[in-house]
């Protein structure tokens, strides 16, 4: 046992979409657990999007297992819309949740099985983790020669203020995903000049995307993490949707892609042909890494560069699962491999206890309020 430390039968980080999804099983299940959030209140990532991003503009978004999401008008914010929505669900099902607190480091406790979680607020020891920290926190910063000379603003999607800073502005956007399609869209609006760059060429998907379709892009994304490789985008499976605004941008020419260019200049972008672009900002909107690092000291990266998981468990550590992660990493992806995690760790936890003769001290302090206060209709 760590000294000083919390004792739960399951760690939650992140108190996402998978996060709370996670929760809220382990709650029916009448698993001590506690959650570990670092965001500083209830939203997930939601909360630090960028305010044209209105609900309206939202798809996909899929409610929280047990209590649907309804009323939101579609012309406010998501980040006000899902942040709310998200607050009023922790508190119906009296999910505990801490925050802030940053989880530095997951170890091997080395005692009777165990994980030692740290952070700056204390040390958990857990019997199982749920990993649900999604991308959010590793924004990906693509590095070209001559990048430390430009003389104009670089941002990325992650700090993404919205279209009104960029009035006046020659804007080049890089990256060939749905939020880069967004910021054009209505930086266009203001700004003096667009220019859209992307490696591959864009793929757009006229049609609707039904269940079937579903399944064939989670299938690829699960054969990657199977194989221990990175997760790729969703858009790399997908495509980008065909609508009515993107049909629009396509006409304008505002949608009108370039390849990637062969380096930055100190007024811009070049490309070997000899063909330049002046650019006063470059906005990176190239996506985001799986946040991961603090489970480094387990060591569970494969040489491929990612974790292999079954499911949502990881191969190399059957105590950890990720949610969020690979094919669950979409809202309705995410509530599934939530309850799939928890009958998981179940198993496990009554191994544990049967090897124990039925008496763990695992069955800690956060044991006590874990069953919801409301139940699904």
């Amino acid at each position: 046992m760590v000294r000083g430390a919390a004792d739960v039968d399951v760690v939650v980080i992140g108190a996402g979409q998978a996060g709370l999804s996670s929760a809220y099983h382990l709650a029916r299940a009448g698993i001590g657990y506690v959650v570990l959030d670092h965001a500083p209140r209830p939203g997930g990532a939601w909360q630090f999007r960028w305010p044209s991003l209105t609900y309206g503009k939202v798809h996909g978004m899929h409610a929280l297992p047990g209590m649907e999401l309804t009323g939101a008008d579609p012309r406010r914010p998501s980040s006000a819309v899902i942040g709310e929505y998200f607050a009023d669900y922790e508190d119906r099902f009296g999910l505990r949740v801490r925050r802030p607190v940053d989880v530095t480091a997951v170890r091997d406790g080395g005692d009777e099985g165990r994980l030692r979680v740290e952070t700056p607020a204390g040390t958990w020891s857990a019997r199982a983790l749920i990993n649900a920290t999604g991308t959010w926190d590793r924004p990906f910063w693509p590095r070209y020669a001559g990048q430390e000379a430009f003389r104009g603003r670089q941002l990325h999607t992650a700090n993404y203020p919205g279209p009104q800073e960029f009035a006046g502005a020659r804007v080049l956007v890089v990256g060939g995903g749905t939020s880069a399609v967004q910021h054009l869209l209505e930086i266009a609006e203001v700004a003096a000049g667009t220019t859209w760059v992307t490696r591959r060429p864009p793929v757009f998907r006229d049609g609707g995307f039904g269940e079937a379709e579903g399944r064939a892009a989670v299938a690829l994304v699960d054969e990657r993490v199977r194989r221990g490789l990175p997760p790729q985008s969703v858009v790399s499976v997908t495509g980008l949707p065909l609508n009515e605004a993107v049909r629009a941008g396509l006409a304008s020419g505002v949608l009108d892609r370039q390849p990637m260019f062969d380096r930055i200049t100190p007024t811009g972008v070049a490309w070997a042909d000899g063909r330049q672009v002046e650019a006063d900002v470059i906005l990176w909107a190239t996506g985001f890494r799986a946040a991961i690092d603090h489970l480094a000291p387990l060591h569970l990266r494969e040489p491929g560069g990612g974790i292999r998981v079954e499911g949502t468990r990881a191969v190399r550590d059957e105590r950890i699962h990720l949610v969020g992660y690979g094919p669950s990493a979409s809202t309705i992806g995410a509530n599934r491999a939530g309850g799939a995690a928890v009958r998981e760790i179940r198993r496990l936890l009554a191994r544990g206890a049967a090897g124990a003769g039925g008496t763990d001290g695992a069955h800690g302090t956060d044991r006590t309020d874990a069953v919801p206060s409301a139940r699904p209709a």
